[in-house]
């Protein structure tokens, strides 16, 4: 594997009776970046990172994790990663300190390493104030912070997150975001499933979408979004009645077939004109008489691009 790159997996297959969870991924990340799987529930991004994780072998292919081969050299790979997985591991009768302590100590660390880890950890989170309860009493986005201050314990070369901030309040996920961006900063690779789509649209350097098992799109944010075309014009009119007029006229100056919200009087299709096409459309709403409300012009979403990909959302189960 070549040095620059942290992580790279050939042909990864695995089937779970007769579901065939991953069907020949290939991923590679080049050392200090963010890759982001994304996926919908059931895509095979989890049974990835337990691949990768040394937690589950698979049917064929091969994989390298900062260096070592999985198969062969998995004690070596737990030695360079941190994972934070879907559900938060943590030992609900130890305190929120005494979880960090104790990974710390399994890690190798002499006490005082592992208490000031411990603390420092605490601290980047905010749990100071729950530190001395038991883990038990925390919520459920404190477990989450809990989980993934302990995946970075060891300061590891590669840290593997499975939906970190799933479950977590708006300043949660900014701080889990946070940090994330301070481990690359610091010259870790980070591998990031998400159902979030502005998650990878924030974090990550290079995106992977598979559905089924598959890889069925790559590249930059940027690259995913400009497969789409065009722009996408949205027009919010004032009457119900008015949004049969408004589908046709958004249907003869776009570039595909209008989606439209009845209920909320909103019509939306993609255009390659881009304001050009704005204005024609508002021009002949004129003559049709429709009262518009509003009015947008918008660039392609990573929403947009998973849609067009799979023909349905993230959060819906493949």
């Amino acid at each position: 594997m070549p040095t620059d790159t942290a992580v790279r997996a050939e042909a990864l297959v695995k089937t779970f009776g007769s579901t065939r969870a991953l069907d020949g991924i290939d991923l590679e990340i080049p050392t200090g970046t963010v890759l982001g799987l994304l996926g919908p529930n059931g895509a095979g991004k989890t049974t990835a990172v337990r691949i990768l994780t040394t937690l589950l072998r698979p049917d064929s292919g091969r994989a390298w994790v900062a260096g070592h081969d999985v198969l062969a050299e998995p004690d070596k790979v737990r030695r360079s990663i941190g994972l934070s997985g879907q559900y938060a591991a943590v030992d609900e009768n130890l305190t929120g300190f005494e979880n960090l302590y104790m990974v710390g100590r399994l890690y190798g660390m002499n006490k005082p390493d592992a208490r000031t880890r411990a603390t420092e950890l605490i601290n980047r989170f905010r749990l100071t104030d729950a530190a001395a309860r038991p883990s038990k009493t925390y919520s459920g986005g404190m477990r989450r912070r809990l989980d993934l201050a302990g995946a970075l314990v060891a300061e590891p070369q590669v840290v593997l997150l499975d939906e970190p901030t799933t479950g977590l309040d708006p300043r949660g996920r900014l701080d889990t975001w946070e940090v994330i961006g301070e481990l690359v900063a610091d010259g870790a690779t980070v591998l990031l499933t998400t159902q979030y789509l502005e998650e990878a649209d924030q974090l990550a350097d290079t995106i992977l979408v598979i559905d089924h098992g598959k890889v069925i799109a790559s590249g930059t944010a940027d690259q995913l979004k400009a497969e789409v075309g065009g722009e996408r014009l949205e027009i919010v009119v004032a009457e119900e009645s008015e949004v049969e007029a408004t589908t046709r006229v958004l249907a003869e100056v776009g570039s595909a077939e209008p989606t439209v919200d009845r209920h909320g009087k909103r019509v939306q299709v993609l255009v390659d004109a881009g304001p050009k096409s704005l204005v024609e459309a508002l021009r002949r709403l004129d003559v049709e008489n429709v009262t518009v409300l509003d009015v947008g012009l918008h660039r392609p979403t990573l929403d947009d691009v998973f849609l067009s990909l799979t023909g349905h959302a993230t959060e819906e189960t493949a």
